[in-house]
């Protein structure tokens, strides 16, 4: 049973790094697992065997909501963005208990209201300057470092809290050609034996991935470095980051489109429902330094 639990908190933290506007850091966070991924991640090599063991079904739920959300999720936005995008605001409004238990006990002071604020602005910044462009890419040596460093760059605002990466994508301009387009495309063309599409495709996927791997290493590296000396002053910016991700979502025009009495209804149901699902598979696990 907890292997299924942490297979499906793994999905909700995949569909949170292709929604943008939501971070897949905020979902760790609102599901009481931050501290011990961050931890396993900087301990892979190290402790190899237990680290694996732990990450291994927040892995798999997550490849298959990466796979399953970038067609399902396109979807969803489509015909109900707003009960959709309120899933996830109840979600994110789930994890402040536990980011509040964190800071308890924690030296806060007038540093941390400040680095509070200035995050929050900061999230609510990215946003403000967020454009509706979209880039085309081709297969060529240029692609291929472009998406090395963009791979590493949304791996870092994967890990971080409030940051989404899917968020920079599309601001970039980059987030339709990978997300909605190259991951659908490559699974069309393996279903479909179409092995010029995969190839294609693949070629931009696979530096993506290796530049997300390099990334979420080095910011959990940081991120460590930051709780150990600095965790008041940590939790206070991941709060901030946090609490600016529901008015980031709710900033979005599009959300609002069609909306009607039973929308709002069923918006209200969807904010109660991911509510419930963060107080569910929140709670108190084990740091796996303990485990």
């Amino acid at each position: 049973m907890k292997w299924f639990l942490d297979v499906l908190r793994g999905a909700v933290i995949g569909l949170a790094n292709v929604i943008p506007g939501v971070s897949g850091g905020t979902m760790m966070v609102s599901m009481g697992i931050y501290d011990k991924l961050i931890y396993c991640i900087n301990h892979l090599f190290t402790e190899f065997k237990k680290c694996i063991s732990i990450l291994l079904p927040y892995l798999v739920g997550m490849a298959a909501a990466i796979l399953i959300g970038s067609f399902a999720l396109k979807a969803a936005f489509a015909n109900y963005p707003l009960p959709t995008n309120t899933l996830f605001i109840g979600l994110i409004l789930g994890s402040l208990p536990f980011i509040l238990r964190e800071m308890k006990g924690e030296r806060i002071g007038w540093q941390g209201a400040v680095i509070f604020v200035l995050l929050f602005a900061l999230v609510v910044g990215l946003k403000l300057i967020e454009k509706e462009n979209v880039a085309k890419l081709t297969l060529s040596f240029g692609s291929v470092l472009l998406m090395l460093v963009l791979g590493a760059v949304c791996s870092a605002a994967m890990v971080i809290p409030g940051v989404s990466g899917s968020m920079i994508l599309k601001t970039l301009g980059y987030y339709e050609p990978v997300v909605t387009e190259a991951i659908p495309a490559t699974v069309r063309g393996l279903t479909g034996g179409d092995w010029a599409a995969v190839g294609q495709n693949l070629g931009i996927l696979i530096p993506f991935l290796i530049g997300i791997v390099v990334g979420i290493f080095g910011i959990a590296k940081l991120i460590e470095i930051l709780m150990k000396k600095w965790k008041g002053w940590t939790y206070c910016g991941i709060l901030g980051m946090v609490a600016a991700s529901p008015v980031v979502i709710l900033m979005e025009p599009k959300i609002y489109d069609g909306f009607n009495v039973w929308i709002g209804v069923a918006a209200v149901v969807t904010l109660a429902l991911g509510i419930l699902v963060a107080s569910r598979l929140g709670g108190d696990p084990e740091p796996a330094s303990k485990a």
